[in-house]
């Protein structure tokens, strides 16, 4: 039987191992963790608004009832291409490594947030892309206004109630909005020595707008909205220093300024997982500035017409598509479907992403979406938004769960997750 290894369990190589079901192929999925996570709502995780396990399903509960799909929890830690082999490291003792031969390889490793060769900031300022960097931001923010309440100096007090938030994409901007509705919906009332409003949420970019990938005027738009809940956004600066005091932001032309903070979030850039730079040193191609490797137009590897490559970790014939999931679900389905038509003796035509829009929540009744040149704003576009994320979100029970919490937390501006139980 044709030999089909996945690797990576998010939603590229998810779509490629379910659109296989019932073909001729014994699929083996190979992942370093044990359940696929939807990654749009990790920031809610990291805000309390949900639990890990309401966003986030078991990869063999998922292909239970699919039986040419084998799961394998590790990570692959080389490519040899001639062999048609990659090596998988696990953590049990009796098998450190399996070595597992293919006739076709689908990877999609997915990325990382890239901290631009700083990678000591990474300690002072975690990313929300990992279940396991949400819980511990979600614990930073919680202990903030924990020892804030127990600080009887104000100048002291301040720096525990400033939060940052260096990026303003749709996670930085997403993620702003959320602790100022922490702060102003559901924690006052609750501390007896602070009044967590006074807090300030600073959200930085070195882009001359927020949103820079959206148009102008909903860029403008979010900023309105940011602006209302008390974020202050700080367009046009760049980090130049992060440390356990704080952040130091320079905008051009200006001096360098210091700003003391206890809580920083980082949501600016992306680079591609190792795996890409595996494939491209096998290859020998070059992959480009964030790490990516190149494919052509069939989603294929330069001279190797049986390994696809597809997500965030790839540039597809010379262009670099929206690090989003319906872009990796599409190449994952592609993928599937070409495999398909090869084993009929097809030829597949090459890969065309349709793009369906982009959206953004900011808040509560607040958002702002670009659906194919429609510009939405408010609560249309805040509606458009959940409709669309409990839509892709996987499993009825996920979807159930998640939509009876959002509801509670709408009707009540409260929220079930605020514990705080991860340890740094």
């Amino acid at each position: 039987m044709h030999r089909v290894v996945v690797v990576g369990g998010g939603f590229g190589g998810l779509q490629a191992a379910k659109h296989l079901k019932d073909a001729p192929v014994a699929v083996t999925l190979v992942d370093r963790r044990n359940f696929h996570l939807f990654q749009p709502l990790v920031y809610q995780v990291a805000t309390g608004s949900l639990s890990p396990a309401e966003i986030a399903a078991p990869l063999r509960a998922m292909f239970k009832g699919q039986d040419n799909v084998d799961v394998v929890l590790g990570e692959v830690r080389d490519v040899d291409l001639a062999a048609r082999e990659v090596t998988v490291a696990t953590d049990l003792e009796d098998h450190e490594q399996l070595r597992l031969p293919y006739d076709t390889l689908i990877a999609a490793g997915g990325s990382s947030y890239s901290y631009f060769g700083h990678e000591d900031w990474k300690r002072f300022a975690p990313e929300i892309k990992s279940l396991e960097s949400a819980l511990m931001v979600r614990r930073r923010i919680l202990l903030a206004f924990e020892d804030a309440d127990l600080e009887p100096h104000p100048e002291h007090r301040a720096p525990l109630l400033t939060f940052v938030i260096v990026g303003a994409g749709p996670t930085g901007v997403e993620m702003a909005g959320q602790i100022a509705e922490i702060a102003r919906d559901t924690l006052p009332g609750d501390y007896r020595r602070i009044d967590p409003t006074q807090g300030r949420i600073l959200l930085v970019e070195t882009a001359d707008r927020v949103l820079p990938g959206f148009p102008a005027s909903l860029s403008a738009k979010a900023e309105q909205a940011l602006r209302a809940l008390g974020v202050t956004p700080l367009t046009g600066h760049a980090v130049t220093a992060i440390d356990a005091d704080g952040v130091t932001v320079q905008a051009q032309g200006a001096q360098a300024e210091s700003i003391a903070a206890r809580t920083v979030i980082w949501a600016a850039g992306v680079t591609a997982s190792t795996l890409a730079g595996k494939l491209a040193a096998a290859a020998g191609v070059e992959t480009d500035r964030a790490g990516r490797v190149p494919v052509g137009a069939d989603l294929t590897l330069p001279g190797h017409p049986e390994v696809f490559a597809l997500g965030d970790m790839v540039v597809v014939d010379g262009k670099t598509l929206p690090g989003l999931a319906p872009v990796a679900m599409q190449e994952g389905r592609y993928a599937a479907r070409a495999v398909r038509e090869r084993l009929q003796g097809r030829t597949p035509r090459p890969f065309r992403y349709v793009d369906k829009g982009n959206l953004a929540t900011i808040g509560r009744r607040r958002a702002v979406g670009d659906l194919k040149g429609v510009h939405l704003s408010g609560l249309p576009a805040w509606l458009t938004w959940l409709t669309v994320h409990l839509f892709y979100l996987v499993g009825f029970q996920n979807r159930l769960l998640v939509f009876i919490r959002w509801v509670v937390s709408f009707v009540t501006r409260g929220r079930g997750a605020r514990l705080i139980t991860y340890e740094d």
